[in-house]
C-alpha cells in the first residue's frame, strides 16, 4: 500500500487519481508531478515500483504544503482575520457566507442544517 504524506493511496486507481487523495493536491498538481517524474498517466498505484514511490514523496515533501501543515496554515489564516475583528473575520465567527453570498435563502450549507423556531406557527384564519 502506497503511504504518501501521511494518506494511504488506493491501490486500483490511477496515479494522477490517487494523488488526489492528498489534501493540497488537486487534478493540476497530480497531473504536474507525474509529468516530471515521467510517470505514465494509466500506470495504477499498485504497479508503482519503490523507488518511484521514494521520488513521489519526496517531490511532494520539497515542492507543496500539504496536509496538517496546510490545514494549520488555513486555520491560522481564519483565527488571524478573527483576531483582527475583519468583516471577514466576524463573518467566520457567526459561520455565515464570507464571500459576498446572500444569506435570505440558500446559505444551508454554511449555516447548517435549519432549526425550527418555537412558536412560529401561523395560526388558522378565523371566520
Amino acid at each position: 500500500m502506497a503511504r504518501i504524506a501521511g494518506v494511504n493511496i488506493p491501490q486500483n486507481k490511477l496515479v494522477h487519481v490517487g494523488l488526489t487523495y492528498i489534501y493540497g493536491v488537486g487534478d493540476k498538481y497530480s497531473n504536474q508531478i507525474c509529468k516530471d517524474l515521467s510517470i505514465s498517466k494509466s500506470t495504477r498505484v499498485n504497479q508503482l515500483t519503490d523507488d518511484q514511490i521514494l521520488k513521489i514523496r519526496e517531490y511532494i515533501d520539497k515542492n507543496f504544503t500539504v496536509e496538517g501543515d496546510l490545514r494549520r496554515d488555513n486555520s491560522l489564516s481564519i483565527k488571524r482575520l478573527i483576531d483582527l475583528a475583519t468583516y471577514r473575520g466576524s463573518r467566520h465567527r457567526k459561520k455565515l457566507p464570507v464571500r459576498g453570498q446572500r444569506t435570505r435563502c440558500n446559505a444551508r450549507t454554511r449555516k447548517g442544517k435549519a432549526i425550527a423556531i418555537a412558536g412560529k406557527k401561523l395560526t388558522p384564519l378565523k371566520k
